[in-house]
């Protein structure tokens, strides 16, 4: 499979990396183009893989007609977008402009009801691309999205507890925390700050059976989660995720609530306020002294990149969903989990554990798509996909899902 990776940052490095070690023949990862709209990092990330399977190329991925140039010019089969949810729409439409099966981590970008935001939905994250279904069916192109650890394994661990763990659901609570720290950093997020201010600053989610979706303030419902691996207990809060938005579509067996909270710590927390307040999570462009600049851009360039942090990252971070329902006729609780500890992650492959737990779900992704195992056309999520393929290959990569049992309550 030839595969245009668009976005060679952190994430883009560890989908790499891991390719690498699990293809070191070629038999499936053929050639993959590293592409930014500098060379920067992608010369880089070739110098350190040193393998001649990577090439560089130069694009502007918010020109769908350079996407589309670069899909022809490589005989790009697989387009794997590893840049900010802001770019989707000119990757996304690219791509299928270009003929090739497309990949993402994360859906495109929601809108706030315009009259009630913290009640009512507006667009719903993912909406873009589900609307463009038909085109790609009717075209016979496969379209994955939101196909990253959360989303993406995440929602394919829901699946597999439908399928395989119950015979009925009542809820789905994604949980993901960390005791993850940058030595030497106040504040230094650990994954792209853009991405980091879009989700947790927008309205966040919930999904009912008698409700349908619906909307809350940010950070709305914190509770304290035990997390496994010594992780411990944790504060966790709601905030927007696709896998509220796209579970509930192709998960039943009753299913009555799915929710997405995360441990972010008070002081994060306080930060995102603050940068809200001052009006600089403002994604769009002001005039500083005849300059248009974006402000969360000038907040982006202000942190630490997390591709260069991992040697100062200590800590483990846990994704995972805890479930409850029933098993021949008993209560049942579980949380079905991946943890990474990052101590492993610079070992093995130098890159830091956020990312290269980012990068597992589209790395199996793009095995099975190579390998013909997961097929089909139209604009799917991952829970429309068998997931037992899927976590068979995380025990082959060498990292492996866990499952625990929850005190039932």
């Amino acid at each position: 499979m030839r595969i245009l990776l668009l976005g060679v940052g952190a994430v883009g490095e560890a989908y790499c990396s891991l390719g690498v070690e699990r293809d070191p023949g070629a038999q499936w990862f053929e050639q993959v183009v590293l592409a930014d709209y500098t060379l920067d990092r992608p010369l880089k990330v070739q110098k350190k893989l040193n393998d001649k399977r990577f090439v560089v190329d130069q694009v502007n991925a918010a020109d769908k007609e350079q996407v589309v140039a670069a899909c022809k010019r490589h005989n790009i089969d697989l387009l794997l977008n590893c840049c900010p949810q802001s770019l989707n729409v000119s990757i996304f439409d690219g791509a299928f402009e270009a003929g090739v099966m497309y990949m993402d981590l994360a859906a495109t970008l929601s809108e706030k009801h315009p009259a009630d935001p913290y009640n009512k939905p507006g667009v719903l994250l993912g909406d873009y691309q589900f609307n463009k279904s038909g085109q790609w069916q009717e075209a016979g192109r496969l379209a994955i999205i939101a196909m990253g650890i959360d989303p993406g394994v995440t929602d394919v661990f829901a699946k597999y507890a439908e399928s395989k763990l119950f015979d009925e659901l009542e809820e789905i609570r994604v949980r993901d925390g960390a005791n993850i720290y940058v030595e030497g950093y106040d504040f230094a997020p650990t994954f792209s700050v853009w991405s980091v201010i879009e989700e947790t600053l927008n309205p966040c989610y919930f999904w009912e059976k008698d409700k349908g979706w619906y909307t809350g303030e940010s950070f709305a419902e914190p509770e304290i989660f035990e997390f496994p691996e010594g992780i411990g207990p944790q504060e966790v809060v709601s905030i927007e995720h696709e896998e509220v938005i796209l579970i509930p579509r192709h998960v039943d067996k009753g299913l009555k609530k799915v929710s997405y909270k995360i441990a972010l710590g008070r002081e994060f927390i306080e930060v995102l306020n603050t940068i809200r307040k001052l009006g600089l999570d403002n994604p769009g462009k002001i005039n500083v002294k005849g300059v248009m600049v974006s402000p969360r851009d000038v907040v982006e360039a202000c942190v630490p990149n997390p591709a260069e942090l991992g040697h100062l990252m200590h800590g483990k971070m846990s994704v995972g969903i805890w479930v409850k329902g029933k098993k021949d006729g008993l209560n049942k609780e579980i949380y079905i989990y991946q943890c990474e500890d990052n101590q492993d992650c610079m070992r093995r492959y130098n890159c830091q554990a956020v990312s290269l737990q980012t990068a597992i779900g589209p790395i199996i992704a793009s095995e099975l798509l190579a390998r013909g195992i997961w097929t089909g056309s139209g604009v799917r999520s991952p829970e429309e996909f068998n997931p037992e393929p899927f976590l068979r290959l995380m025990l082959d990569y060498g990292h492996p899902y866990k499952i625990i049992d929850m005190p039932i309550k």
